[in-house]
């Protein structure tokens, strides 16, 4: 049964329209995500379905008396309180009726303990992570039966994202929602739905499948597109000789001509992808970053405690942890901006930096998109050739007209790809990258992907994306939220697997008499310091050069035995022979000790 239907809906504010003759149908139980490009009328849609925009045409039909709840992609402004008080308003005047209010009052109790909130904490001084989560639960302390959720991943730490997943699995209603996370719509979503140049597609399937379903019909669709054009071309060709065209018989051709003409200004063409380079750079040293037992403090908490690490030219290097546990000040402990309380943190030689900032504070709000790139300037000289500005900014889908806008009037995708074109815009040998993927629909994001993989130079990167992680970095960097860093090789699911074989041997050792839990990761997954580095190194070169030099040792040997055979040997003097003794003993040690190193190494 339909919870919700939408008919022949259209909906615009100006310009194209957003929703264009659009048809829906959620199920009970369903599961659906929303895709669709930044800006192409997603938030839209859910504001619709919730009831608090009207059509501008169409039918949108609920079941009666269905309970909705609706999780926005912003924090609401100016929400102040407890947080009891805040998830407790989600029941509206029933909190308040004596009737109810003791069945209200279990009903808040209930939600607040599976969310895993603190009822008397000040709504004010919670992370972004947190609020979410709190308005969440305002919601969903209704009992709705269809939940709307807006980018319900931004601004959550990768545990947060885990404990959603896991809840909505669990939780059982209908729910329809937008997001950019590939991970999560793999594991959330039993429906794909895909809003594209107003009109809704429907793939009815798992987001896997619909990876493969939708490059087959861009396809089909770009070959439709180039068969209409020719046959377009060759009409207008015909009616430009005139004669043919005024003869009665040719009359259906020409109104047949003037249709042609008119579907074709009606096609609404697919938005362009965004095309993005980083310039050619100077190569770095092969040091890069050097931290050596580095330590950091805001006041009595502990940021960074006695940390070590070398990051070497091509690393890619992934930054995770809980929300305010000092991912962006390691950052710039790293980058040199912050001095460490104690410890030293060195740079290696001919960097070129280039910092994306998750806050956009490099922005200037009083400038518009095409100022806070050229600073001024017409031209940019990319990767030593001079191009025009807006050309430029084309690449990352800014229309001419949209250059011009101020950047308070630019959503959240667009001034991360207008920060993304402003860090591009200068050569770089070491990015720094603290949380991109923020707002950015899944195809400016798989973009952006494939550039980074590319990239040659040495990438420090935060990010919640799960999907991003795994598909770019080569080693991971975690903070526990009390200044432990640990690092690991790969990415986030090699940081995952370990944290579960860890918490495997540590019930085992906690279960066995005198045991203790092992609380550092095992050396075949943990990323070796500079000093551990460099004599990995040495350890390798000396295996290499073994079978070298027991070659030459075993010959030697071979030789002085020859020569001792021979009748002829023992008639020299007695020095020579007790030299040439001695020497073959002590040939035998060293071949022996070669041999016994050569075992050593092969096995580590």
């Amino acid at each position: 049964m339909a919870v919700i239907s939408l008919q022949e809906v259209s909906l615009g504010f100006g310009g194209p329209l957003l929703l264009e003759n659009i048809n829906l149908q959620i199920e009970r139980g369903e599961s659906v995500g929303l895709l669709g490009r930044n800006g192409a009328g997603k938030s839209t849609l859910l504001k619709l379905v919730n009831g608090d925009i009207p059509p501008d045409g169409g039918n949108v039909s609920r079941q009666q008396n269905l309970r909705v709840a609706y999780l926005s992609q912003e924090v609401p402004q100016g929400l102040s309180g407890l947080v009891g008080k805040i998830v407790a308003d989600g029941l509206g005047s029933a909190i308040h009726e004596p009737e109810h209010h003791w069945q209200a009052q279990l009903q808040v109790e209930q939600i607040l303990s599976r969310m895993q909130l603190d009822p008397s904490a000040e709504f004010d001084v919670l992370s972004a992570g947190l609020k979410r989560r709190v308005l969440l639960a305002r919601g969903l302390v209704r009992d709705p039966e269809l939940l709307l959720l807006d980018e319900p991943t931004n601004h959550l730490d990768i545990d947060a994202i885990d404990w959603l997943e896991d809840f909505l699995k669990r939780w059982g209603g209908t729910l329809f929602f937008v997001t950019h996370d590939r991970v999560f719509l793999q594991r959330l979503a039993t429906r794909i739905v895909e809003l594209d140049r107003g009109r809704l597609f429907d793939w009815n399937c798992n987001y896997a499948t619909f990876l493969q379903r939708k490059e087959a019909l861009l396809s089909a669709e770009q070959e439709q597109n180039v068969n209409f054009d020719k046959k377009l071309a060759q009409e207008e060709q015909w009616i430009r000789q005139g004669i043919e065209a005024r003869r009665t018989r040719n009359e259906g051709r020409v109104r047949a001509l003037k249709r042609l003409r008119e579907v074709r200004r009606e096609r609404r063409e697919q938005t362009g992808k965004i095309r993005m380079q980083i310039q050619a750079e100077k190569r770095s040293g092969r040091l890069v970053i050097d931290a050596e037992n580095v330590s950091y403090s805001f006041g009595s908490q502990p940021i960074v405690r006695e940390f070590s690490t070398t990051i070497q030219r091509g690393d890619k290097v992934g930054i995770i942890g809980p929300n305010g546990s000092g991912k962006t000040t390691l950052l710039r402990l790293l980058m040199g901006e912050l001095t460490p309380d104690q410890g030293e943190v060195r740079l290696g030689t001919n960097l070129e930096v280039a910092y994306f900032d998750q806050l956009r504070a490099q922005l200037d709000e009083n400038k518009s998109v095409l100022d806070n790139v050229g600073q001024g300037r017409d031209t940019i000289t990319i990767n030593g050739k001079p191009r025009n500005l807006v050309g430029y900014l084309e690449d990352f889908l800014f229309t001419r007209d949209r250059v011009k806008a101020p950047i308070s009037a630019l959503s959240g995708g667009e001034r991360n790809r207008l920060l993304l074109a402003r860090l591009l815009a200068q050569p770089a040998n070491l990015l720094i990258l603290d949380e991109p993927t923020n707002d950015l629909d899944i195809e400016t994001l798989e973009v952006l992907e494939d550039l980074l993989m590319e990239y040659a130079g040495t990438l420090l990167l935060v990010s919640h994306d799960r999907a991003f992680l795994n598909n770019l970095v080569t080693s991971t960097l975690a903070l526990d939220g009390d200044g432990v860093v640990t690092e690991y090789v790969g990415g986030y699911d090699d940081w995952r697997q370990e944290q579960i074989e860890l918490a495997k041997a540590a019930e085992e050792k906690i279960s066995k008499p005198g045991g203790q839990p092992r609380t550092e990761p095992p050396a075949s997954n943990r990323k070796l310091s500079y000093k551990e580095q460099r004599a990995l190194e040495a350890e390798q070169r000396e295996l290499a050069e073994l079978p070298t030099r027991i070659e030459a040792l075993e010959a030697e040997q071979h030789q002085l035995a020859s020569t001792m055979a021979d009748s002829d040997f023992y008639q020299r003097e007695a020095a020579q022979i007790s030299q040439a003794v001695n020497r073959l003993k002590e040939l035998e040690d060293e071949l022996a000790r070669a041999y016994q190193r050569w075992e050593e190494l092969e096995h580590r």
